[in-house]
């Protein structure tokens, strides 16, 4: 079992930047990713990170915006986001994994995969 704990969210203004912080104890991971949702819609994936590589994926509507990180000394894991609009306004969520991936990332973006999750964070980004 993995413990995570998110941080970082908060009220922003549109185009303004914001960091999110996922720490985890407890296992040895594998990949760790950050998800969204909105009110009135379904999660999604925004973006992945393999823990022993700095390979990492993200949905098209993070590239270019969003960065995700990782500290493997404080085994947190972080996601900046830069040029936020209001449509990215929704409770982020960090995700964990611990077995081993055989998929690509491109294939693991499901909810599914990751059997550990944060308790989520809020960030609302106002017009």
């Amino acid at each position: 079992q993995v413990q995570l704990v998110e941080s970082g969210g908060g009220l922003v203004e549109y185009g303004d930047s914001l960091r999110l912080s996922c720490a985890a104890s407890g296992r040895t991971l594998s990949t760790m990713a950050w998800f969204r949702q909105a009110p009135g819609k379904e999660r999604e994936f925004v973006a992945s990170i393999r823990w022993s590589s700095r390979t990492t994926y993200y949905a098209d509507f993070a590239k270019g915006r969003f960065t995700i990180s990782k500290d493997n000394t404080k085994d947190t894991c972080y996601l900046q986001m830069n040029s936020l609009k209001p449509e990215d306004t929704a409770v982020y969520y960090c995700a964990a994994r611990i077995t081993t991936p055989w998929k690509p990332m491109s294939l693991e973006t499901g909810g599914e995969y990751f059997g550990s999750w944060g308790q989520g964070t809020q960030v609302t980004v106002s017009s």
